[in-house]
């Protein structure tokens, strides 16, 4: 049960977070404690991928599926059947591209995944229902008659990332994941369908991104290819789990804060060269920190 405090005093402080005395930083500290919840999700649904060996660059695509699912649905279905939709588009779009690609391993299908996120950004962009390279609103959630929807919508998407990273780290599924991660030909001697296996985690991992792309679409109030299907999303999650602490759930929640508030911190304070700074303390900490955060706190790797 190591770790398990530490991930519910983590949930609580979020989900207390609008209620606490922020002062005249409020609306920023939300915006952030907003990104951090769903970049924190991201990130979970990344690892649980990983946990079967496989480097995923298919989540911006995942996100972007779910983001434009859900902007087109939302109109005519309300909030929350558009995210659903939105989420089982990402999630068909897993089965899509883990049905011709999961017999692929490491780097192999680390490619198979950007060219399928290249591929609906093109499509993104050609087709003229989702508004091309001009971009496609999208309504806030609920018709915003309430302020904090897209804050506890993210929450939510968070609690359902750490209930199926933890089903995933303590039942016997973790033992399938581990077994193809260490040798999937191992894995089938001993009776794991590797394939099976894989698909689940995509396909799990893919229902949380498409429902993170989803929310982000309502919060923002616009997506545009670019953003929706952006590299930058996949890489941001992938670089949050490791710097927290691979296959945990607690290593992507502590990731989450310090990755996403150290981001928005350095844009205040540095502007320009904030990128220059970010990435030498990232750097550093791979370097140093090779167990990610959990590390510090004594946490153990699955």
């Amino acid at each position: 049960m190591r770790g398990l405090p530490w991930v519910a005093l983590f949930l609580l402080l979020f989900a207390f977070l609008p209620f606490l005395p922020l002062g005249v930083w409020r609306a920023f500290l939300l915006d952030v404690g907003f990104f951090v919840l769903l970049f924190t999700a991201l990130a979970l649904s990344w690892d649980l991928v990983a946990r079967t060996g496989q480097l995923s660059l298919a989540h911006a695509a995942f996100f972007g599926l779910g983001a434009y699912g859900t902007g087109l649905a939302v109109p005519h279905l309300g909030t929350l059947p558009a995210l659903l939709l939105g989420a089982l588009l990402a999630g068909a779009g897993a089965l899509l591209l883990g049905s011709v690609t999961l017999r692929l391993h490491g780097l192999y299908f680390a490619i198979a995944s950007l060219a399928f996120s290249e591929v609906l950004r093109t499509l993104a962009l050609k087709l003229p229902f989702t508004g091309g390279p001009i971009g496609l609103p999208v309504p806030p959630p609920f018709a915003g008659e309430w302020p904090l929807a897209a804050y506890y919508l993210g929450f939510g998407i968070l609690l359902l990332a750490v209930a199926l990273s933890l089903w995933a780290e303590r039942s016997p599924f973790r033992l399938a994941q581990a077994a193809t991660r260490q040798s999937e030909a191992v894995a089938r001697v001993l009776g794991v369908r590797v394939v099976r296996v894989k698909l689940l985690s995509l396909f799990l991992g893919s229902l949380v991104a498409g429902l993170a792309g989803g929310v982000y679409g309502m919060k923002a109030l616009f997506l545009t290819p670019y953003e929706a299907f952006g590299l930058r999303l996949a890489v941001e999650a992938l670089v949050i789990a490791i710097f927290g602490g691979l296959y945990t759930t607690l290593g992507p929640l502590l990731g989450g804060v310090v990755v996403v508030g150290l981001e928005q911190a350095l844009r205040l304070w540095i502007k320009e060269g904030y990128l220059v700074v970010y990435g030498a303390i990232l750097i550093l900490v791979i370097l140093f920190l090779p167990r990610g955060l959990v590390g510090l706190l004594g946490g153990r790797r699955g």
